[in-house]
């Protein structure tokens, strides 16, 4: 399976977003970050992604009888190479672009259902702006992103810090 085929599933996208900025979750830690999913189901995922190399075996103990694992990601498998996004066709792109949006949109659910769900006060966010760009100023911009990004993505889990979701989307509108 390739790294397209296996990350264009929503279940086990989800399963990419909860493991990322350095986590390492058991398998059961994993299940419950998706409740809408059977057990059975998010087993099975984890399974396909370690044997893929997405995920790799952080450790392992036995707890009562059976042997617990805690997993990590593998930030360099758990992305599709500008290579790969070259040679994708519309549907491919329409599938990924699906799948994103798909476990978006679980994710927004579970933080709603969730009993401390207040998105005034956690500052949610889901606003779409038009921008006209020249092709500089869009590198500019993407740049700027990245650039405010990226050292934030290195923060580890900590007393006083929540877990957010970032999802920029971008793309030319259809004139």
């Amino acid at each position: 399976m390739d790294t397209l085929e296996l990350l264009a599933h929503p279940v086990r996208l989800r399963v990419v977003h909860a493991l990322r900025g350095a986590r390492i979750l058991t398998t059961a830690q994993l299940a419950a970050q998706l409740p809408d999913v059977s057990r059975a189901t998010v087993y099975r995922h984890l399974e396909v992604m370690a044997a893929a190399g997405v995920l790799e075996v952080a450790d392992e103990r036995r707890v009562r009888g059976a042997v617990e694992r805690r997993y990590r990601l593998s930030p360099e498998r758990a992305a599709i190479d500008a290579e790969t996004l070259r040679s994708m066709s519309a549907d491919e792109h329409r599938a990924a672009f699906t799948a994103a949006l798909a476990a978006l949109i679980a994710e927004f659910d579970r933080y709603l259902d969730g009993p401390a769900a207040d998105p005034v006060a956690d500052l949610v966010g889901y606003r779409q702006h038009a921008l006209w760009l020249g092709p500089d100023e869009l590198t500019a911009l993407i740049g700027q992103l990245q650039q405010a990004i990226a050292p934030l993505l290195a923060n580890r889990p900590e007393p006083g810090r929540t877990r957010y979701l970032l999802s920029p989307i971008l793309f030319p509108a259809a004139e």
